[in-house]
């Protein structure tokens, strides 16, 4: 981890003084959260939504902090515990990790789209865990906070660090990669997510294409090529572009040959005359790109299509999609922590793979923007070709339960309340029935979920 010395070197021009340092003096880790703090830790005070880091820096020394980054000290900070006094600690973060990063030769993949990015990145680093030691994102660390505190974690064994990057709003992507330099970028889509924040898809496109515009000449851009906002983005890079996906025009072929539900898909994965078959643990066929994606990072690469194939076998990616033991015998598909059209038509065709009686609890959708009625009434539709009951809760949710009648759905209940929805649905499962949960986190529908499973 970084030592007192790189902390001045990499801060430099934003240092307003070093009250104290131990010459050399190394940290085991950079915490921001004080109640995460572990002995010999760097604890850097960043402003929240609520209150401000500088506030807990006591609790931080308390559990064994050695040293504190923040914009003033404390009148009681022990003489052991080193002290660097900055003006924007946010930015001192960033300036950190970008130093730290410079100081590792490992590569660097970055992951962005709309959907699917953390999926992405689990099988991108377990196929490249084949043959590289692979430090990840974990969870979705993907922000401007997130990202440097991985890259915060890089150790002199590392080889290869694979990053999700987020974004809601133009620049963003650009100054993640400023910060990890990637020379490998991912795009797995886009869609309308943030829409009501950028305006358009070709507004959130932009965003997203600032990660293959950062990218050096003798980078990769790895690219959707059935996405047609995406596919485009080959022209706006001097990087090698490959292309993923069904369609003729990907050099990185896949061809689904069977599903299985929960328990996963079968792909043929071609690239030029090479083929492999694979059966991977991963539900719905919407994750045959991911697979394809992480393909392509291996390839690029210089791992084999046979190693490859057998990484993407043996993946044990943690998803956000959870089954759950419901009522009478049923299941519940867990899928509430978020929500847009596209995962919300993928969900649905993942439940339509599934036997028995289908169910599904379908709320709002938020930040669409333009495309809410629209977007709406898209899964509305879905919804009408792939359940046999519906429950809709919300005012957006009411666009889905009417879409889905105008389709000829023959059983939606429009629910007044998250209480109302648990009691109807609770006396309306059982033994076989899938229920899937979706909706925006807004709408928590985790609540709902607990009283089914409680």
């Amino acid at each position: 981890m970084p030592t007192t010395q790189d902390i001045t070197a990499a801060l430099d021009p934003l240092l307003v003084v070093v009250h104290r340092t131990i010459e050399r003096q190394a940290f085991s880790g950079v915490a921001i959260d004080s109640r995460q703090v572990q002995p010999d830790d760097l604890f850097i005070a960043l402003p929240g939504e609520h209150r401000h880091g500088q506030e807990f820096i006591a609790d931080a020394v308390s559990r064994g902090a050695t040293g504190v980054l923040a914009q003033l000290q404390p009148p009681d900070l022990p003489e052991e515990v080193a002290f660097f006094e900055v003006n924007d600690t946010l930015a001192a973060l960033q300036r950190l990790a970008a130093y730290w990063r410079g100081k590792h030769r490992v590569k660097v993949v970055g992951i962005t789209g709309s959907v699917g990015k953390t999926t992405c990145k689990e099988l991108t680093a377990a196929v490249l865990s084949s043959g590289y030691q692979v430090l990840k994102s974990e969870a979705n660390l993907n922000t401007e906070i997130g990202l440097p505190l991985t890259l915060l974690r890089l150790r002199p064994e590392h080889e290869q660090v694979v990053l999700e990057m987020g974004m809601y709003g133009l620049g963003e992507i650009r100054l993640l990669c400023e910060i990890a330099r990637p020379q490998m970028g991912v795009v797995t889509n886009v869609g309308p997510i943030h829409l009501e924040r950028l305006g358009t898809l070709e507004a959130i496109a932009n965003a997203k294409a600032e990660m293959v515009e950062s990218l050096p000449s003798d980078g990769w851009a790895i690219l959707n090529g059935d996405d047609p906002l995406v596919a485009p983005m080959a022209e706006r890079t001097t990087a090698h572009a490959v292309l993923f996906g069904e369609s003729p025009q990907c050099s990185v072929q896949g061809t689904i040959l069977s599903t299985s539900g929960l328990e996963g898909i079968s792909f043929r994965l071609t690239c030029g005359d090479e083929s492999a078959d694979v059966s991977a643990p991963l539900p719905g066929r919407h994750n045959l790109y991911n697979a394809l994606a992480a393909a392509a990072v291996g390839l690029a690469d210089g791992l084999s299509l046979q190693q490859v194939a057998a990484a993407l076998a043996a993946a044990d990616v943690p998803l956000r999609l959870r089954t759950l033991t419901g009522p009478r015998g049923s299941t519940i598909l867990d899928d509430a922590y978020n929500a847009s059209p596209t995962s919300m038509l993928a969900a649905l065709d993942l439940l339509a793979e599934l036997p028995g009686r289908r169910l599904a609890l379908l709320g709002d959708m938020m930040e669409l923007g333009s495309f809410e009625e629209e977007g709406h009434r898209l899964v509305g539709e879905q919804a009408a070709r792939t359940t046999h009951v519906l429950y809709t809760l919300g005012e957006r949710g009411r666009i889905i339960g009417e879409a889905a009648q105008a389709a000829g759905h023959p059983e939606v209940h429009f629910l007044p309340s998250k209480e109302k929805a648990a009691a109807a649905i609770r006396e309306a499962l059982r033994e076989g029935d899938h229920l899937l949960v979706k909706a925006s986190r807004v709408m928590a529908l985790e609540t709902v979920i607990e009283e089914l499973t409680g």
